[in-house]
């Protein structure tokens, strides 16, 4: 059975079917682990009353090899049909085409939000001297920005256009050298800010977070990344102004880069987060290193408006480990822990979170993260998946 949305919220069967892509390279491995792991949480905290179908859709190196198609239109139909899904990581086709299957997947299915939350586990080695002070969620807006994909190669007849427009019709007089510059258009909506920023504020609202920061460069990208912090503030006080004025909302900005500087010294300051795409993309795996790395970031693609979300792995294919099993699953186990949280089932959730940070406390990890820990023991990737299924608790 499907989750669909009907009167603004989600309705999730008891037996719900969920799409996944396995994804390439260590996809191959991580995918089945944390399935293993999510149907065992799922039997052990609801005994056998709730159950997910696990429905096999196709993308990347897979799917190409099987249809011709790196991303078939079935792929999109079960996503849209079925609501919510989970994917591994994914391999760009080289050449001509798409610039990205993930970007492809958020664009064409508008999951505007890119939902990051960063937290430390107990165990985990750290560079910094104080992990357990980051806890943040970062709102990433997935769909504008430079991720529009809208530029011209230097040297092409498009960039010539383009560089008499900007020279002839608008008078830019800027470019150091037009004649071997490429060009890029960054487009920053109204709409698009005052939907990533709603989407915040309500997160922060409802799981009692103390305020959200709006971070962008607008001290120099005034009309795009200022743009971003004007709409954020004007969207916070129309809509939400008596939670500004009761205290319960506190919302300010910060320059990214001085952002950057204060998560290394006060991570504390910051609980939830809104920004544009490039400045997500930086900041989220900065936050991710500071508690132990990407490989333990766990990601979501989110439209709250439809509905629609597809949570990820957020690293890459890893091809040289792949098949090796010593690939760490923690960013996609992690992710369907956000999965299990957004469908509602979040007994389960708690189970994969406690038996992971059990593991980790117990000095048991994959050798990425168990090399760092005073006698650390290295698991496979199996291995690890089983120790944590060995570690849960019902309570």
């Amino acid at each position: 059975m499907k989750v669909r949305k009907e009167n603004g919220k989600l309705i999730v069967p008891d037996q719900v079917t969920i799409p996944f892509i396995e994804g390439d390279g260590v996809g191959r491995e991580i995918t089945p682990v944390t399935q293993g792991v999510v149907n065992e949480a799922v039997a052990k905290a609801y005994k056998g009353k709730r159950t997910i179908g696990w429905k096999e859709v196709f993308a990347g190196e897979k799917s190409f090899r099987a249809t011709g198609s790196w991303l078939p239109d079935e792929t999109m139909d079960a996503f849209r049909e079925y609501i919510v899904g989970i994917k591994g990581p994914l391999t760009t086709p080289i050449g001509g085409g798409m610039r990205s299957l993930n970007v492809a997947l958020r664009q064409e299915l508008d999951l505007y939000v890119c939902l990051r939350p960063v937290r430390w586990f107990k165990g985990v080695v750290s560079p910094v001297k104080e992990p357990q002070k980051v806890d943040m969620v970062i709102f990433r807006e997935n769909t504008e920005d430079i991720y529009a994909g809208i530029e011209w190669q230097q040297g092409t007849p498009e960039a010539q256009k383009f560089l008499k427009f900007l020279t002839e019709e608008m008078g830019v007089k800027k470019v150091r050298f037009p004649e071997t510059s490429s060009f890029g258009v960054k487009p920053v909506s109204i709409e698009g800010t005052e939907r990533l920023v709603r989407a915040a504020i309500r997160y922060a609202l409802a799981n009692h977070r103390p305020g959200l920061t709006l971070v962008h460069k607008g001290n120099i990208m005034k009309f795009t990344e200022g743009g971003f912090r004007n709409w954020g503030y004007a969207l916070a006080e129309r809509e939400f102004a008596e939670e500004i004025k009761s205290g319960r909302l506190i919302i300010n900005d910060v320059i990214a880069d001085a952002f950057l500087q204060n998560t290394l010294l006060k991570p504390e300051a910051y609980s939830v987060v809104a920004t544009l795409n490039l400045n997500g993309d930086y900041i989220s795996d900065q936050l991710a290193a500071m508690v132990g790395g990407i490989g333990i970031a766990p990601g979501a693609n989110i439209n709250y408006d439809s509905g629609h979300a597809i949570f990820e792995a957020t690293h890459g294919t890893a091809p040289d480990i792949a098949g090796k099993n010593i690939v760490n699953p923690s960013s996609l186990l992690l992710s369907s822990v956000m999965l299990l949280e957004y469908i509602g089932w979040n007994e389960a959730a708690a189970i994969v979170t406690s038996a992971m940070e059990a593991t980790f406390e117990s000095g048991e990890a994959t050798s990425d993260l168990a090399r760092f820990m005073p006698d650390g023991k290295s698991l496979g990737t199996k291995e690890f998946g089983e120790n944590i299924m060995n570690k849960m608790n019902v309570s």
